[in-house]
This record gives C-alpha cells, sequence and structure tokens, in this order.
C-alpha cells in the first residue's frame, strides 16, 4: 500500500487538488510580481540634458533640438540657435529632462542614476540573481529538514522583505543589499509550491493542471503589473504593493498540509497518516484505518531494508567520473547559462523600440499562453530534444532579426514591427526555458535527479546577474544585446545535438544506467523524423510484396 495509491483512496483529483492549483496560481501572480519588479522601477525613458531655454518644450521639439548632437542625453547645451542645440565643451551635465510615461517616477529618473551613473542600476540589481543563488542553496536545505510548506512561507516573506527595503534607499550600497534580500526568495517559494502540486496531485493531471495554471497566472502576473506600476505612479509605492500580497501566503497552513512524501522520509509517519486524513476529509472520502495501518507498515519496513543494505549512494559529482555522463553533464550545465541568460534578456531588454516599455512589457507577456500550449502539443510528438532544439533554434533566428531591425530602422517609426519581434522573441525563450525543465530532469538519472536539477538550477540563476550588464551594451551599440544572445542561443542550439532524445524511453535510475542511455543514438535522431521513415519503410515493403 504505496503513497500514490492511498492518494487515490483519499482522493487525488477533489477539492483539496481545486485549492491546491488556487494557491499554486496565487504563488505564481506573487512570482512574476516579484520577479519582473526590478525591472519595472528602473525603466529609464528618454532624456535630455537640461537647459534653461528647453524648459516647458515637447519631446518632439526636443529631439528636433538634439537631432545634431551626440550622446544627446549626457550633452550640456551652452545655448539654443534657430531651434538648434549647441554643445558645451568640458561640462557635466547636472540635470535632466526626462520623458516620464504618464508621470511615473522610476528608481533611474528619481536618483538620476543616467549617464555616468547609468552603471548603478545594473550593479544593484545583480545583487538580485547573487541572493537568489544563496535563496535556492539555503531554502532548498532547510524545506529538507524543516519542511516545504516552512521554508516556503520564509522565502515568500524574505522576498517581500527585501522589497519592502528597497523603497526606502538613496544609495547603491543599500540598493544592492536590499536587492540581495529581495533575490533569495527567487523561484523558491515557486518550486517548494510545485513539489506539494506535484505530490498531491493525480498523476494523470499533472503535466495539464501544472502548466496550464502556470501559464494562465503567470502571464495574468505580468501583463497587469506595468499598468499597476502607471497607475501608482512611483517605483517606491509600486514595490509597497507589490510585496503586501505575500503576507497572503501566511493563510496557506490553514488551507494546505505539508508534504507527506517529505514526512515519510523523515520517518514521521504519524504526521503522514493525519495530512492523508485531511486530504480526504477535505475531498469528502472515507478510507479505513486499517488503510493507513498498512501504508505505515509498508514504509516502515522498506525504511529497514534500506538501512539494512546500507549500499554506497550516488552522488552529483559522480556525474562527472563517467565520460558519456560528463560531457551530458556539462552540456546541462552551459544551456542552464545560455538558456536562463537569454531569457532575462529578452525578457527585460524593453527600452528604446518606439514603444513604451510599459505597455510593450505589458502586451507582449500575453505570448506566455501560447507558449504553454506549444509545449503541450508539440513535445511529446517532436521529443524533448526536437522541442530543446527548435525553440533555442527559432528564438536565435528571431533575436538576430530584431538586433539587424534595430540597427537600420528607426525605432519610433516602426514600433508596431518591433514590438512583434519583441513578442516572438519573449514566445521562443519562454518555450525553450520552460521545455528545458522537464527534458533535464529526464536525462539525469532518479538517484541524483534532485540535487543535479538544484545545481544546474542555481548555476542558471548565477549566470542571470549578468543580464543587466548585456543589457547595458546597448550604451555602446543599440543591437549589442540583442547580436550577443542571438549567438548564444545559436550555440546552445547547436550543444542540444549533444544530448540524447528521451521520448518513450525507460529513463535511468543510477549513474551506470545513465552511462549507457541512448548508447548507440545519432545525435541527428529526432523522433519525429523517425517515425516518417519508419512509416515510409513499411509502406515500400508492402508495395514490393507479390
Amino acid at each position: 500500500m504505496d503513497f500514490d495509491r492511498v492518494l487515490q483512496k483519499c482522493g487525488n483529483f477533489g477539492r483539496f487538488q481545486f485549492v491546491l492549483l488556487i494557491l499554486y496560481g496565487y504563488t505564481n501572480i506573487l512570482s512574476s510580481l516579484h520577479y519582473f519588479s526590478q525591472t519595472l522601477i528602473t525603466f529609464t525613458p528618454e532624456h535630455w540634458c537640461s537647459h534653461d531655454d528647453l524648459m516647458g518644450l515637447s519631446a518632439a521639439e526636443l529631439r528636433s533640438i538634439y537631432s545634431n548632437v551626440s550622446h544627446s542625453s549626457c550633452t550640456l547645451l551652452s545655448e539654443v540657435i534657430n531651434g538648434t542645440g549647441v554643445a558645451a565643451q568640458e561640462e557635466a551635465c547636472e540635470d535632466w529632462i526626462f520623458e516620464r510615461e504618464n508621470g511615473y517616477e522610476s528608481l533611474t529618473t528619481e536618483l538620476k542614476w543616467v549617464c555616468e551613473k547609468s552603471h548603478q542600476p545594473a550593479v544593484g540589481q545583480s545583487f538580485f540573481f547573487l541572493g537568489s543563488v544563496v535563496g535556492t542553496i539555503t531554502f532548498g536545505f532547510l524545506s529538507d529538514h524543516i519542511g516545504r510548506l516552512p521554508a516556503m512561507l520564509m522565502a515568500a516573506i524574505s522576498g517581500a522583505t527585501g522589497d519592502f527595503i528597497t523603497s526606502f534607499v538613496h544609495t547603491l550600497p543599500w540598493f544592492a543589499f536590499s536587492r540581495f534580500v529581495s533575490g533569495l526568495s527567487t523561484d523558491t517559494m515557486y518550486y517548494l509550491m510545485y513539489i506539494l502540486v506535484f505530490e498531491y496531485l493525480s498523476p494523470k493531471r499533472r503535466t495539464f493542471g501544472l502548466n496550464i495554471i502556470l501559464a494562465v497566472f503567470y502571464c495574468f502576473g505580468l501583463m497587469t503589473s506595468p499598468w499597476l506600476a502607471m497607475w501608482i505612479g512611483n517605483w517606491r509605492r509600486y514595490l509597497w504593493l507589490a510585496s503586501l500580497p505575500a503576507l497572503g501566503v501566511l493563510i496557506y497552513p490553514l488551507l494546505i498540509c505539508e508534504s507527506a512524501q517529505w514526512l515519510l522520509t523523515k520517518k514521521k509517519y504519524d504526521e503522514a497518516v493525519a495530512c492523508l486524513k485531511r486530504v480526504a476529509k477535505f475531498n469528502g472520502r472515507q478510507v479505513e484505518d486499517s488503510v493507513f495501518d498498512e501504508f505505515v507498515k509498508h514504509y516502515r519496513e522498506k525504511m529497514n531494508e534500506e538501512s539494512k543494505l546500507n549500499k554506497q549512494t550516488d552522488t552529483f559529482l559522480g556525474m562527472f567520473k563517467t565520460p558519456r555522463l560528463r560531457r551530458f553533464t556539462t552540456t546541462l550545465l552551459v544551456k542552464s547559462v545560455i538558456i536562463t541568460l537569454s531569457y532575462d534578456v529578452i525578457n527585460r531588454n524593453m527600452e528604446g523600440l518606439g514603444s513604451s516599455p510599459f505597455k510593450l512589457f505589458s502586451l507582449t507577456s500575453s505570448v506566455y499562453l501560447p507558449a504553454g500550449f506549444t509545449i503541450l502539443l508539440l513535445q511529446n510528438k517532436i521529443g524533448r530534444k526536437g522541442m530543446a532544439c527548435g525553440a533555442l533554434l527559432v528564438g536565435a533566428i528571431i533575436t538576430a532579426v530584431t538586433g539587424f531591425l534595430i540597427a537600420v530602422l528607426d525605432p519610433n517609426e516602426n514600433a508596431v514591427l518591433l514590438a512583434c519581434m519583441v513578442a516572438l522573441g519573449r514566445f521562443g525563450s519562454t518555450v525553450s526555458y520552460d521545455a528545458e525543465i522537464q527534458y533535464a530532469a529526464e536525462i539525469i538519472p532518479t538517484s541524483v535527479r534532485g540535487q543535479a536539477v538544484s545545481n544546474i538550477h542555481v548555476v542558471g540563476l548565477a549566470s542571470s546577474s549578468l543580464a543587466f550588464y548585456v543589457i547595458y551594451l546597448a550604451q555602446y551599440y543599440k543591437p549589442l544585446p540583442s547580436i550577443f544572445i542571438s549567438c548564444l542561443m545559436f550555440l546552445g542550439a547547436l550543444l542540444c545535438l549533444s544530448l540524447p532524445e528521451t521520448l518513450h524511453k525507460k529513463l535511468p535510475e543510477t549513474l551506470a544506467d545513465g552511462e549507457r542511455f541512448a548508447m548507440n543514438e545519432s545525435c541527428l535522431y529526432f523522433p519525429c523524423f523517425h517515425k516518417r521513415r519508419e512509416s515510409l519503410t513499411k509502406h515500400e515493403d508492402l508495395k514490393s510484396e507479390p
């Protein structure tokens, strides 16, 4: 009487699971508000060096005056003659005129972190991702020792606290510190909630339920947050409002329970039974005590057998001891860096494209829904490798074309075209990011899956600290971030060819299985093409028969 059979008797898709999915959706809204708040608070609008002759002029008039002045946003004018600016010599700009979006006061406009200080937002925000690395390791450790639910609550509150502290900062050191605290919860609260849903939800409903809830609620959070920021009108008040909903996680323990499977691994059998009885009661099921007695007996015997065997366990470092598994692991680590960095840069690079960065961010966030459905529809048809390789290749082409268009077109006259390209780029990066999670988990042997997926994810998060520096390259040449990311994505697509296909295969359980997995498979093997060849071969054989 294992966990899945007892859960089926208690109900694996009832009222309890419905509440769990709603809370999972709420967690996704919190994650989207938290993760991209740093983008919304540091948007830098078009700006010009202030001058007495420029006061009260419109943005169009300012562009005309500065049309013949290089580095117009940082160049001080000595005077304006016949509607044309004359640059002052060797004088620094001390004040600026900002074209604010609906009067929105961002961190960069309030603290004037532009021109010589334009690097400061990137430096401060990079600490957010350093915090995410520390948080993933710390809260991952805590989740294994004090439980999934308490660790998730602590992660959510720490992230909200960091955002709240950020709203009071005025200097770079304090900004960096507060972003580090805020980053501690990044992804951790989402992954821990994901685990709870995964364990208590029917296996038949997991793929559909988890992906659709993620797409709908995360997309909702992304699309509404820019409008919320513009409505509030100030980055400090926006952070207050964005951090406040995190207090809602404090009611989670009243509605759901701890991971029963985690309790079983800690030999807390009575608490695990109490959780399952709570699920049964919530779902209106009657389960006899004898079922739970047999359930506890099964796991006691299983734990005793495992302790008697006392065999050496596989470790993550063991994946580097054999040649094929070492190649797979290294490739997955590099791919995690490429995909995570590309995803962050494409999703945050919204400025200077001829549209309001707020509206552009909101409208292009709608691609999360079709991206989720694309994975559901295609992943089981073209295979995991085909999905990962194809998404990266398409994303690389779109991003390269976007960079070319930025270089040759006037953004103000081609805003719609550039917005469409940004949306397509976000679609490709989202598909590749979401597809990578499942693909990596299937390649890695079961015995080290938890450790390895966590470590690969941490390496990817660490690379995200470079995202704002990549975006900063636009200060030197506008298409440079797009060119750099497209090259990375092309490399990622090529790396996918060195990985094995996992669709419809028995996945490796031990490191030895992982070394032998798909041993004789060609690097150009794709299930969709293989099936077509098989069907054509069968057709030819039938035609040749007398």
